[in-house]
């Protein structure tokens, strides 16, 4: 019993191995299935950590290294593979100095392993986060990829330009480290009061989704969260 929250956190990891080779051999497309998968398991795990009553430590620093592969390696692999792209450059070859730009991606691999090392030490995250996290991070970059890949509303061209893609990685890069509070999805109670702000995003969500192309979709719900987040920051109520 207590293995089994274990087991279904090493799916998260496993998960994020397959979407890493997704990434690598040009599948693009398995990419939103393979995620979903392992955002399901990463809430998962904690849900049947709880309900069995057996939550640990292990537990605790086993769902960290799961998804510094699976929210952590992939949207940095995620931009590897746009870099490249944008470049034209099929393979990275290490005689090669022009084809070391792609890596510049994994700088966001570094950051999303920074930031869940502080989330586990941080005792201020307990209800909600301090800074963004990192499976709002990779949901906007696949978003970004999607958009690339089906050239929804003819953005392929667009978003593949390098000063906005470098832009994106440092933008993200700092959201992850930051001091801005950001709220979480956890509801006690499904009541109205004391959770509009969850309502409204969820709300805003299935909008997006209906109405636009669903890698814009996801790009704009997350565009969304950090701009509640950061309005309820700055009206004074940092304790969201």
């Amino acid at each position: 019993m207590f293995n089994i929250p274990n087991f279904i956190t090493v799916l998260n990891a496993i998960g994020g191995c397959l979407a890493l080779l997704s990434i690598f051999s040009g599948q693009i497309l398995w990419l939103p299935w393979i995620l979903a998968g392992c955002l399901l398991a990463d809430f998962a795990d904690g849900l049947v950590a709880r309900l069995l009553k057996s939550s640990s430590e292990i537990g605790k620093q086993l769902d960290s290294l799961a998804d510094v592969i699976s929210f952590g390696a992939v949207p940095g692999a995620i931009f590897y593979y746009l870099i490249n792209k944008s470049l034209g450059i099929t393979a990275f070859v290490w005689e090669q100095p022009e084809t070391y730009w792609g890596a510049l991606g994994f700088i966001l691999t570094a950051f999303s392993a920074l930031r869940l090392a502080k989330f586990n030490i941080d005792t201020r995250q307990t209800e909600n986060f301090v800074g963004l996290n990192t499976p709002a991070t990779t949901m906007f970059v696949l978003g970004l990829l999607l958009t690339v890949e089906l050239d929804s509303w003819g953005l392929g061209s667009v978003l593949l330009q390098l000063p906005l893609l470098f832009g994106l990685i440092g933008l993200f890069s700092y959201l992850l480290v930051s001091e801005i509070p950001i709220f979480s999805f956890k509801l006690k109670k499904l009541s109205w009061k004391g959770n509009e702000t969850r309502f409204i995003l969820l709300i805003l969500a299935v909008i997006s989704l209906i109405a636009l192309p669903f890698g814009i979709a996801l790009m704009a719900i997350i565009t969304i969260y950090v701009l509640i987040s950061l309005y309820l920051r700055f009206i004074g109520k940092s304790k969201i």
